[in-house]
């Protein structure tokens, strides 16, 4: 007599997705649990990355601290150098001259426009869209060519530096921008009608890894998950710093809280970067670059917080000073270590080919979850 289905029960199978995958953004491991195709439960593993960097922050005097943020969130590097810039700067009382403040939004807002066409070309990959990868890694090269023009490096810039920037505008920097994004605007609409349009990217993404409103304030997401749900929660206009407060751009938000949703926060971003930019070379002031800062830096004992909004989400450096050379506690708030704890809510359920949709689409970074 045959079994009947209620009849017929499975032990389920267990599968390990990394640390060494070509999906997984980074050495993170994800142990699944399925039951046939769809996912039981799902741990993540971190730690594969961790090099102790909180600790190596306070055995250094704080400008030497400053190197060590590239490593972090290596997409953004320069947005990591000034949140711990802005740290040691509001332990020192340290002023930030206006041209200065200026350079350092510009720069950061290049940052995020190259990191999100990181995202736009392997989260294509991810869904099977080859094509796109291509387009929008030339484009990011276009991007950090810029960059190098203006640091001297493609990657770890140890550019943005307590109490200002090291060095000027190059010659003909101004003209050199204008030229990628006049470029990059056409670029990025041809990329957003050949993903975004494509049916088979649409199934692969609409109604996928929904994050509720609620969810995603209860599991205090930022960046463009928050935004993606609805919630229009930004560092750059709620809590200003530099200059942002005197510069006009939206932020994007859309409401169904789906993997579409995260990428079009992102596409759009890209946009409003761009206008940001342009903004700073319009409204940029002549003058100083650098505060003047003493040659042996001993804060006096209190303690700071920065508050900043990288492409990933609220950046934030705590740092303690007791009056001697080192700071006496650093501790930095990564959005990508938030972000990865709400997998084993937010996959239960799934089927285990969205698994790789929805990780792709919270975009992160593993140098700054591990630490």
């Amino acid at each position: 007599m045959p079994l009947t289905s209620t009849e017929i029960s499975s032990p389920g199978m267990t599968i390990n997705m990394g640390p060494q995958h070509p999906s997984t953004h980074g050495v993170l491991r994800l142990l699944v649990e399925l039951d046939g195709e769809v996912v039981h439960s799902c741990r993540p593993v971190i730690g594969y990355l961790h090099r102790g960097l909180e600790k190596m922050f306070e055995a250094r005097p704080y400008r030497q601290c400053i190197p060590f943020t590239d490593r972090l969130d290596y997409l953004a590097a320069l947005n990591n150098n000034l949140a711990i810039s802005q740290a040691v700067e509001r332990v020192g009382n340290i002023t930030v001259p206006e041209r200065a403040q200026y350079i350092r939004v510009m720069l950061c807002e290049m940052n995020r426009i190259a990191s999100h066409l990181v995202f736009l070309g392997t989260y294509a990959t991810d869904i099977g869209a080859t094509t796109v990868f291509l387009y929008a890694f030339r484009d990011r090269e276009k991007m950090l060519d810029l960059l190098e023009m203006m640091t001297g490096a493609r990657l770890t810039y140890n550019w943005i530096r307590p109490g200002g920037v090291p060095t000027d505008l190059p010659e003909g920097f101004e003209k050199a921008v204008r030229s990628v994004f006049e470029e990059l605007k056409v670029t990025l609409d041809e990329n957003n009608r050949l993903l975004t349009g494509n049916r088979i990217f649409r199934v692969r993404t609409e109604g996928i890894g929904v994050i509720s409103k609620e969810q995603a304030i209860a599991w205090g997401s930022t960046g463009p998950v928050i935004r993606g749900s609805g919630v229009p929660y930004d560092i750059r206009k709620i809590a200003p710093y530099e200059v942002y407060d005197r510069l006009d751009f939206d932020v994007p938000v859309f409401d169904q809280g789906d993997c579409m949703a995260r990428y079009l926060v992102r596409i759009e971003e890209i946009r409003q970067s761009m206008r940001i930019v342009e903004q700073c070379f319009k409204d940029m002031p002549d003058g100083e670059i650098m505060t003047k800062m003493p040659k042996i830096f001993r804060p006096p004992a209190g303690e700071a917080y920065s508050r900043t909004e990288s492409p990933r989400g609220e950046l934030s450096f705590f740092m303690v000073s007791d009056g001697s050379l080192n700071p006496v506690r650093v501790h930095v708030r990564a959005p990508s270590f938030i972000h990865l704890s709400m997998l084993p809510d937010l996959l239960k359920g799934v089927k285990v080919a969205d698994v790789i949709a929805i990780l792709g689409s919270l975009d992160t970074v593993l140098g700054e979850v591990d630490r």
